[in-house]
């Protein structure tokens, strides 16, 4: 149920990505080398606004890259995990999982423990 040296894996969660907003954008652009923001955003269900700050957020910590064209005439945003970012995730997963592994599954009606 610990880590090393007995420390509890939730030290090893990062806080920026813990927010389930963010957290549920860096899992989108995991899947990707890029998305564009509208994918990402519809994906991820929420505002134009919402993303824009979570994004930000994301950025300034290293974590996102943003490119900005066009296609034709419309302008396009798109998103990207820097390796930092990439990192980050990985390692965040990593403690989720080593928590849930330490969970004691619920005992079933009719069984003892």
């Amino acid at each position: 149920m610990s880590g090393p040296r007995g420390v509890h894996p939730r030290h090893e969660l990062d806080e920026l990505i813990h927010a389930p907003v963010r957290f549920s954008v860096m899992a989108t652009l995991a899947s990707a080398d890029e998305a564009e923001f509208g994918f990402v955003r519809d994906g991820v269900q929420v505002s134009d606004s919402m993303l824009s700050k979570t994004v930000s957020a994301l950025e300034k910590a290293g974590y996102v890259e943003v490119r900005k064209g066009y296609v034709g005439k419309r302008p396009r945003t798109w998103l990207r995990l820097s390796r930092r970012g990439r990192e980050a995730f990985g390692a965040h997963v990593a403690a989720l999982r080593a928590i849930a592994d330490g969970a004691v599954p619920p005992a079933q009606p009719g069984t003892s423990r």
